[in-house]
C-alpha cells in the first residue's frame, strides 16, 4: 500500500541533499542520497542540464552538485553533449533499472501473457506495479500500428487518473483508497480527467463490481485504457495489467466490450503464473 504522503524528492523543493537535520538516521548515506538525486533529476522534460539546472533541480549548492556530478560522470553514469557542454544521463545508468525489472517475479511471470495479449488485443500491452500516488511501468509489448503516446518501462503514471492505478485501488480497502486519493494532486491533465473524489471511488467501486478499470483521454488525449487488478491466490494485489486503445481506433463502448474481457483473463494467467 503506498503512503498517504510522498517522501520528498528532487521536484518537492525539500532541501534533501543538503540538509542532514531533515535526516536523522545515524544510518543515512548523505552522500548516496545526493546522487540518486541527481541522477533523478533527469527525464522527458530534462534530457540534458547545465549544472546550475542540475542543482536546482537536485535541490543542492552548486558546489554540492558539482562534486557529485563529477562523480557520477567518472563512473559513466553522467556525460556531456559534446556540442553544448550540457550534461545527460549514459546507458550505463540502465544498469541501476534494469536489474529490478530483470529479477522481477511479477514481470517474469507476466512476459508470455503480456505477448499474448498484445497480439489478440492489436494494441500495447502492458505490466504496471505501485510506487507511493503512482503507477511505474515494469514490462510491456508494444503493438506494431500506430499509438498516440509513447509509455515506456520506468514511466511513472498518477493512480487517481489510470485505468491501471483505478484497477489496483480496487484490491485495496476503502480507507486506503480515501488515503491515495486525499494525497493525490487530482491535477486536471486533460478536458476528460475526473478529479472529484466520489467520482473517482466510483470508478474504483465499478472495477470491483466488473473486474476491470478504464479512462478515456484523462491522463493523454487521443489514449484510452482498460486495465484488470493482478490478484494472487491469497487477495493480495501485486499490480496491474493494461491495454492502450486509441481513440483512432476504438471507440470506449467497444475497448470495453472487446478489450476488457483480455484483459481480465491476462490478469488471471499472470496471477496463476506467480511464484508461492
Amino acid at each position: 500500500m503506498p503512503k498517504p504522503t510522498q517522501p520528498p524528492s528532487v521536484t518537492d523543493n525539500v532541501p534533501l541533499a543538503d540538509a542532514p537535520e531533515a535526516r536523522p538516521d545515524p544510518l543515512f548515506n548523505l552522500s548516496l542520497a545526493k546522487g540518486l538525486a541527481v541522477l533523478r533529476s533527469f527525464d522527458a522534460g530534462h534530457r540534458a542540464m547545465t549544472l546550475s539546472e542540475v542543482a536546482a533541480r537536485s535541490d543542492m549548492t552548486k558546489a554540492s552538485a558539482q562534486r557529485t556530478v563529477h562523480t557520477l560522470e567518472v563512473l559513466g553514469y553522467l556525460g556531456r553533449q559534446p556540442r553544448t557542454g550540457r550534461f545527460c544521463l549514459q546507458p550505463k545508468a540502465l544498469e541501476i533499472g534494469y536489474g529490478y525489472v530483470a529479477s522481477h517475479p511479477l514481470a517474469l511471470a507476466a512476459t508470455p501473457y503480456l505477448a499474448q495479449l498484445s497480439n489478440e488485443s492489436g494494441e500495447t500491452a502492458s505490466l504496471t506495479e505501485p510506487v507511493e500516488l503512482d503507477m511505474v511501468y515494469i514490462a510491456q509489448r508494444m503493438t506494431t500500428q500506430f499509438i498516440p503516446v509513447l509509455t515506456p518501462v520506468g514511466m511513472r503514471i498518477p493512480m487517481y487518473c489510470t485505468s491501471s492505478g483505478r484497477a489496483w485501488l480496487a484490491g485495496q480497502s476503502d480507507a486506503q483508497v480515501a488515503a491515495v486519493l486525499a494525497a493525490s494532486a487530482r491535477e486536471p491533465r486533460t478536458p476528460h480527467t475526473l478529479t472529484d473524489v466520489a467520482a473517482i471511488t466510483e470508478r474504483i467501486d465499478e472495477c470491483r463490481r466488473v473486474g476491470y478499470a478504464w479512462n478515456a483521454e484523462e491522463l493523454f488525449l487521443g489514449d484510452m485504457g482498460i486495465a484488470a487488478p493482478i490478484v494472487d491466490r491469497r487477495g493480495v494485489t501485486h499490480g496491474a495489467v493494461h491495454v492502450s486503445p486509441p481513440t483512432c481506433r476504438w471507440t470506449p463502448d467497444d475497448a470495453r466490450q472487446r478489450l476488457a474481457p483480455l484483459v481480465i483473463e491476462c490478469a488471471r494467467a499472470i496471477a496463476s503464473a506467480l511464484p508461492g
